[in-house]
């Protein structure tokens, strides 16, 4: 049993993984932990760096999946293997410091399920902090995310709940909306976000976009609610409008003219129709996706140095 589980997805990192895991040994040297490396489908030689990693090292899995799943399905693998009583998650491009750990470690021994890093200022791609503020938007009004959270990468976890998010055996987990559904006993504590180690980030607009949908579908049902609201207002608007102009040309005999209203008008509740309806075909995608038993991930190989044991000497043995 160890004191900590460190998680660690890896996508195309083979430069910065022997740092990371030199770094975390610095900042770890007085507690038992693990690291539980998974390698998603990386397109490099990272599988072969963890793999001789994990074979000289004790505290380290490798964990190896047959294809890219995503971070939150890598992570779900991870919290499988994983033993520490309390499990950080992290990124695998130094810009959360393993010198932090032990931040968080503090703060959640002090009563609370989880912590989150907060970064004052964060050294990343402006459309990425946008994305970042977007989401948290959307979890504070989805998936009722306390205020002044900040719903970072860069975690602790304890093992209870930890142990509880696998539970969902959905194929499109989002670690955070099930931490949300879990506990509301979070906290954060403030920590500096450094530039990436070595390499370029992996992460793109369709990734942040697919986080999106996973906020905006997968744990409320609110999205669907105001659809229903926004096409009563719109159908309402346009029963108003009819008799408005009907009573007006039975009055004044004035006949409402302009194509040009009209395509607009035509424009405008097509498009919201075909945005709701979008909409709903995510939710009954995911439904299907999730009744047919989509995998949640599929680990092709798992490496562990096992402790060599110690031969009984013939003194020893008990006699019969």
């Amino acid at each position: 049993m160890k004191e900590i589980s460190i998680i660690i997805p890896v996508y195309n990192s083979q430069e910065n993984i022997e740092e990371l895991s030199r770094q975390i040994n610095d900042a770890l040297q007085d507690i038992s932990f693990e690291v539980v490396f998974i390698n998603d489908g990386s397109k490099d030689r990272s599988w072969d760096v963890l793999k001789k990693l994990a074979a000289g090292n004790l505290n380290i899995i490798a964990i190896n999946l047959r294809k890219n799943f995503g971070q939150d399905n890598a992570i779900m693998a991870g919290i499988t293997h994983a033993s520490g009583n309390y499990i950080v998650i992290m990124d695998d491009d130094l810009q959360h410091s393993p010198n932090d750990i032990i931040k968080l470690y503090e703060q959640c021994r002090q009563g609370y399920d989880v912590c989150y890093a907060h970064f004052p200022k964060k050294n990343q791609q402006i459309w990425k902090n946008f994305g970042s503020w977007l989401n948290g938007v959307f979890a504070y009004w989805l998936l009722q995310k306390p205020k002044g959270i900040y719903m970072s990468p860069f975690k602790i976890i304890k093992k209870e709940v930890a142990k509880s998010l696998l539970q969902y055996s959905g194929p499109f987990p989002y670690v955070d909306g099930l931490i949300l559904d879990c506990t509301a006993n979070l906290t954060s504590v403030t920590v500096e976000h450094y530039k990436r180690y070595k390499g370029k980030s992996n992460y793109n607009l369709a990734k942040s976009f697919s986080v999106f949908l996973k906020t905006l579908t997968s744990f409320s049902v609110i999205p669907l609610r105001l659809a229903t609201i926004i096409g009563f207002i719109s159908s309402f608007t346009g029963f108003i409008f009819a008799v408005y102009f009907m009573v007006q040309y039975l009055t004044t005999n004035y006949t409402v003219e302009g194509w040009t209203s009209l395509i607009l008008t035509l424009l405008i509740i097509g498009g919201i129709l075909l945005m709701l309806m979008g909409l709903i075909g995510e939710y009954i995608g995911r439904m299907y996706l999730a009744l047919n038993k989509k995998p949640q991930f599929s680990i092709g190989e798992i490496i562990i140095k096992e402790k060599p044991t110690e031969n009984l000497n013939l003194t020893d043995r008990p006699e019969n």
